[in-house]
């Protein structure tokens, strides 16, 4: 039997660790964050993104809304 945990609750299909990649529209620019450590359901696609990871991507964003770029491509490394 699968613990619930790893069980996605949007499909049933198992969720497994991977990357996915993050995008956010800022308005006047648009940010992509790539390689960004995840949770990813094998069937679905749906991912979940952990609080430390996510910290990250908030200080990746802040740093893009600073410098106002129209396109930011980034890996999350």
């Amino acid at each position: 039997m699968k613990r619930k945990a790893s069980i996605c609750p949007v499909c049933g299909g198992a969720k497994r660790p991977g990357t996915t990649t993050f995008t956010a529209d800022l308005g006047f620019g648009v940010v992509v964050i790539r390689g960004v450590p995840a949770t990813v359901c094998s069937q679905c696609g749906a991912d979940w993104i952990g609080d430390k990871v996510a910290e990250r991507i908030e200080r990746v964003v802040a740093e893009v809304r600073r410098k106002r770029s129209q396109i930011e491509v980034v890996a999350l490394s």
